[in-house]
């Protein structure tokens, strides 16, 4: 069996292989085509295509059965930042180390090629000839929902409207149980419908998945306040340029400190209920929770 580290690595590869093959720059839209590229080749640890198959993993199915999925799910999140860093939303200049997208290809093409990347993540699905048509349904249900205004985009409206203003931790938490928790949850279960998980299972993974979405949020807004920009790749107190409410503003750093490791405890709890082989997931909760600041 391989290391957590040697899954993470290997399976990575397999999955950036999986997107360049999806996205190849034609002569009669090289500018779009060479944006989306951009974005999907900045790096990245491939958190959520990384939990697909980790979950399948887990309930013993073979990992090649979800590279499209995963891949799909990546250029979901990868849409996602696209837009999200672009002036009307949070104006960042870098991500990942790298110029975000709109400050290399302008505003209309980062645009263009975020929607690109959201449309072909569909197609990926609709094309794995290693799905029956019955799962390839669920799956698109799923990713539709998750990325949409009932899951993240809806999540990120809600923080828009939320800057400025003094939010309950209740009110913080379903901000981020959407914006960020949707799609984590959205690759657990996606890994689990390939992989035949029962109804039950599946209700579990979703309590294994809200917490490790809540301690995704903690962390990144404990990173904020204190962690290093250059090792972040991305500027930090951003939160507290938008004027936004964060578990640190609510909680005190120190509270939210305690709280990243009580939801990561809820989340490795959750796992433990299961009778399915969860080393990988195990790992992917670890690093979630423990990014370094």
């Amino acid at each position: 069996m391989m290391t957590f580290e040697q899954f993470m690595e290997h399976y990575k590869q397999e999955i950036e292989r999986c997107m360049a093959q999806a996205i190849v720059a034609t002569d009669s839209e090289q500018k779009l085509e060479q944006s989306m590229i951009y974005s999907l080749e900045a790096g990245g640890k491939r958190i959520r295509p990384l939990l697909v198959l980790a979950t399948l993993v887990a309930f013993g199915s073979k990992p090649e059965l979800g590279y499209q999925t995963a891949a799909a799910m990546e250029m979901i999140h990868t849409y996602s930042l696209i837009h999200d860093d672009l002036p009307a939303m949070d104006n960042d200049d870098y991500r990942r180390g790298k110029l975000t997208n709109h400050k290399v290809y302008g505003d209309a093409t980062a645009i263009l090629a975020g929607d690109a990347l959201l449309t072909k993540a569909f197609e990926l699905i609709v094309m794995d000839d290693q799905l029956d048509a019955t799962v390839k349904v669920e799956l698109i249900q799923l990713f539709a929902k998750s990325a949409g205004a009932d899951g993240m985009v809806g999540g990120q409206q809600a923080d828009i409207l939320g800057e400025n203003q003094k939010l309950t931790l209740e009110e913080l938490e379903s901000i981020h149980r959407r914006k960020t928790g949707a799609l984590l949850t959205a690759s657990v279960l996606s890994g689990a419908m390939i992989a035949g998980a029962s109804k039950q299972e599946q209700d579990i993974l979703r309590e294994f998945s809200h917490h490790i979405g809540i301690a995704f949020q903690i962390c990144d807004d404990i990173l904020d306040v204190i962690g290093d920009s250059e090792k972040m790749g991305k500027k930090t107190g951003s939160d507290i340029d938008l004027q936004k409410s964060t578990y640190p503003a609510l909680l005190s750093l120190e509270g939210a400190k305690k709280a990243l490791a009580e939801h990561t405890e809820k989340a490795e709890q959750a796992l433990a209920s299961l009778d399915i082989d969860a080393t990988y997931l195990l790992g992917l909760t670890e690093l979630i929770a423990v990014r370094e600041f």
